[in-house]
């Protein structure tokens, strides 16, 4: 589980890529303090596991499924990344529960900036809209943010000046793509509320057959 507040940016020094998964080594600093080989590392939003870890880099797998449903399929030598390491007890919790589990890949359709404030639209895959809501959170690659404004096929967000200087979207431009989580409190709504109508739905089935005398 993690926040959404991005520790470091990395940097991609390679990427070895097989015939359906690839194998990315990122050099990094901060985080790599207390690492372990095991330990789950989010990268640009997407929980991997440390496989090997060196003074100034870690090394991580990365499968078939993670490459077709995030942009990290899309990485090459020089790439930037956002990082962050897991919560532990006593963390603070700054942003929102993320689990590193992406929903899908937005695009970014417009960069606005005024007076240092960036105000970025990304576009909102087909599926994902009835998860998100406005002033509620969502996270653009690995990246905690509020959604600002809602649309039917995209939303907005406002990102302040130590999130652009922070974070890899210093490098982004319009039409590039961005993983997307939508708050996972959502996701256990919707359940709860198809459990209680499966529930009901149950309960009239047997009430019917008993007044039927089956």
């Amino acid at each position: 589980m993690f926040t959404g507040i991005i520790e470091e940016v990395g940097k991609v020094s390679s990427i070895q890529e097989s015939r359906v998964t690839a194998t990315m080594t990122v050099r990094a600093v901060k985080i790599l303090d207390g690492l372990q080989p095991g330990d789950s590392v989010a990268v640009n939003g997407v929980c991997l596991t440390v496989r090997q870890l060196a003074e100034r880099d870690f090394q991580v797998d990365i499968s078939s499924e993670t490459l077709k449903r995030s942009n990290l399929g899309e990485m090459k030598a020089g790439s930037e990344v956002n990082l962050e390491r897991p919560l532990t007890p006593g963390s603070r919790l700054g942003g929102h529960f993320v689990q590193g589990h992406v929903d899908g890949i937005g695009q970014v359709l417009s960069i606005e900036s005024r007076n240092g404030f960036g105000f970025w639209e990304f576009s909102l895959p087909q599926g994902m809209r009835p998860y998100v809501v406005e002033k509620g959170s969502i996270a653009v690659n690995g990246v905690s943010l509020t959604v600002a404004k809602l649309k039917k096929r995209s939303f907005e967000v406002a990102l302040i000046p130590h999130t652009l200087e922070n974070t890899n979207f210093r490098n982004f431009v319009v039409g590039g793509n961005v993983n997307l989580e939508v708050d996972v409190l959502a996701k256990y709504v919707e359940s709860l509320l198809d459990r209680r109508s499966d529930a009901k739905k149950s309960v009239l089935t047997e009430e019917y057959l008993k007044e039927k005398g089956y």
